[in-house]
């Protein structure tokens, strides 16, 4: 347990693991996911240090990416590496979170000062809406730069998979409750779909043997190795890869039965830990 932060950590079995065994095993691994709870300020500070740790152990074999970053801002990210331009030209161009400044910024800046590749995985955020409207098929209409910012088409997608299905099931029970949806349940669990496929087409566009990619994302996108994992386990079934979650709990020292299996490693925090913001 930290003292200072407060968590505990834990393997997929709810066995008492520490950060050491998450470092020693994400290090011989292909790739790591970093499930978080986006206003997490824990979360935020422990993927800094294991990006540090990791570095630590890879070197120039450490890529990050995330969930956080647009694909088609790719080339700004790769100039503002390479320190073509200020701070403020880029928060200025990007599109960028809103607590990008307080949680995101010192894992770019750390990357930069390491000289190392950051990839932008996510799908454009217009297209997953176009999807989350008009299912897939919406964007067969895009040109052709546009679709290189996304997943191959078509996208395989499995309603079955405890993911999807649980969005699907969730939003389809608000209907029955008389909410008035804006959208189809199942083209909500697509457009989430989408955004998994395309993080681990652009992981893999930008992994090569011998690598660590470390990636963060929220929680949602990796538990139980679905999401992103899924996608990835499509394409490439050879991969060691290794998830964390962090999850919040009254008390870490009780973690709740439903946490057991949604990742290899789960940081439980209390409910009351430091936010950055509401």
């Amino acid at each position: 347990m930290n003292a200072q932060n407060g968590y505990k950590i834990y393997n997929s079995s709810l066995k008492a693991a520490g950060y050491a065994d998450i470092i020693k095993k994400a290090s011989g691994s292909d790739m790591v996911f970093f499930g978080e709870t986006h206003n997490s300020i824990v979360a935020h500070e422990l993927e800094l240090q294991i990006a540090k740790d990791l570095f630590a152990a890879k070197g120039d074999n450490l890529k990050i990416g995330a969930e956080m970053f647009e694909t088609d801002n790719q080339l700004i990210i790769d100039e503002y590496l390479a320190g073509y331009f200020d701070d403020s030209k880029f928060e200025a161009d990007a599109r960028l979170w809103p607590n990008y400044k307080t949680d995101y910024k010192p894992i770019l800046q750390y990357a930069k000062e390491k000289k190392l590749k950051f990839i932008a995985t996510n799908i454009p955020r217009r297209y997953a809406s176009m999807v989350n409207y008009g299912g897939f098929q919406a964007l067969d209409k895009l040109s052709a730069l546009a679709k290189s910012y996304i997943a191959k088409l078509p996208v395989k997608f499995d309603p079955e998979a405890v993911c999807y299905q649980t969005m699907i099931k969730g939003m389809s029970e608000m209907g029955k409750m008389g909410h008035k949806l804006q959208t189809d349940p199942v083209n909500l669990a697509k457009a989430q779909a989408i955004k998994d496929a395309t993080m681990a087409q652009f992981i893999l566009n930008n992994y090569k043997k011998g690598d660590v990619f470390f990636h963060f994302n929220g929680s949602y996108h990796s538990y139980n190795k679905e999401g992103i994992i899924l996608y990835l386990n499509y394409e490439r079934k050879d991969l060691k890869i290794v998830n964390i979650a962090l999850v919040e709990a009254e008390d870490p020292s009780k973690p709740e039965p439903g946490f057991k299996g949604k990742a290899d490693y789960l940081i439980v925090i209390p409910k009351n830990s430091p936010k950055s913001y509401k």
